[in-house]
């Protein structure tokens, strides 16, 4: 029986992504794959094997149409490594020229790795390496001839074994996504205190909409909305509401999230920033949904994905409801996904979150 070789594409971004544009150019890479991991804060790797028959491209084309999709939409240039392995992927990109793709056929990693040094092996630091110089032994190549007896009496068990895979360019790690996170969080920090009633309502319109955006794109559904308003004295008012039904649908969690915000009673609040976070987070095809005979909700629904598509392929500043269109109440507010800011145990650190200033209305 013949195992399918393995081709693994790693993406080094040269100019490094603020955490939006971090998470969107994620949601890019998936319509490529559905096999992609992030490597913060700029990099990402990418499982090809199962997209080659799809594109019918060979995988150095297949990068290549990463590469071009990164710089079309985000101005964002990368160089890139491909090879059976995350292991060689990553290195075949840190040997790559600004722009250059360097590919690494499974036939030829040995005669790739030989001259190399060993300090280019992931995990070798600089202990390990004198340790290893003290001995003769300065490139991959002089490694893989060592018995495995030898690296043991120098470096340990662990180490020595860990040594000696890595040097024959072996690496059984799959490209594994994230695991869903435990809660999604969007906010919005105003560059002044805001007054406007429409203001509030549009802000938190489109945090809703984000959110929506976001559980739709990692197939999971919220049972529980909370809305938090911070004031311009730094305190700070929350309000929680289980939903009907567990959802993604945008109108829905906007509707949810409007019917927080008035339960606040907010009467010449002076607003500082809006937060709405979706709890009880479950997969989309465990969830339940009451069916209707309202025709509207399903072309609502069919319209929404549509939405999703188009802003998957052109960006996501190319479709937003009509309630946060410019000249609808003053300045449009900025479109951004949601943070990500609960993560299951042992998932890899994304960017530092930054605090985000959008641009927000004049006191009255």
């Amino acid at each position: 029986m013949t195992t399918r070789r393995r081709y693994i594409a790693h993406l080094h971004l040269h100019a490094a992504p603020s955490e939006d544009q971090y998470d969107d150019i994620i949601e890019l890479m998936s319509g490529i794959t559905p096999h992609v991991q992030a490597v913060p804060p700029h990099a990402v790797q990418l499982d090809l094997t199962s997209a080659l028959r799809y594109f019918g491209l060979s995988p150095y084309d297949v990068v290549q149409l990463a590469k071009l999709r990164l710089k079309a939409l985000y101005g964002i240039d990368s160089s890139a490594g491909l090879a059976g392995n995350r292991m060689l992927a990553a290195m075949a990109a840190d040997a790559s020229a600004p722009g250059d793709t360097t590919w690494v056929p499974a036939g030829q990693a040995a005669d790739w790795l030989y001259p190399r040094p060993v300090t280019a092996l992931p995990g070798i630091g600089r202990a390990t390496a004198e340790t290893l110089n003290r001995y003769g032994l300065h490139t991959i190549g002089q490694v893989a001839d060592v018995p495995a007896a030898t690296l043991q009496r120098l470096l340990g068990a662990g180490p020595a074994r860990l040594l000696a895979e890595r040097s024959r360019g072996r690496d059984p790690r799959p490209v594994a996504p994230l695991e869903p996170a435990q809660h999604l969080t969007a906010d919005l920090v105003l560059d002044r205190d805001c007054l406007d009633p429409a203001l509030h309502h549009r802000a938190v319109v489109g945090l809703a909409d984000r959110i929506g955006q976001r559980l739709r794109g990692e197939s999971q559904v919220t049972g529980r909305l909370t809305l938090t308003v911070r004031y311009a004295d730094r305190s700070s008012t929350t309000r929680t509401r289980p939903l009907p039904e567990p959802t993604n649908h945008s109108p829905v969690l906007g509707t949810a999230a409007l019917g927080l915000l008035a339960s606040l009673g907010l009467q010449r609040a002076r607003v500082r920033a809006f937060v709405v976070r979706a709890d009880d987070l479950t997969p989309a095809g465990a969830a339940h949904r009451q069916l209707s005979l309202d025709s509207g909700d399903d072309r609502a629904r069919a319209a929404e994905a549509a939405t999703d598509r188009a802003r998957r392929r052109f960006g996501p500043e190319a479709v937003y409801p009509a309630v946060l269109a410019p000249g609808t109440a003053g300045r449009p507010l900025a479109r951004r996904h949601p943070e990500i800011s609960a993560k299951p145990a042992g998932a890899p650190s994304a960017p530092t979150a930054q605090t985000r200033r959008r641009p927000g209305c004049r006191s009255r």
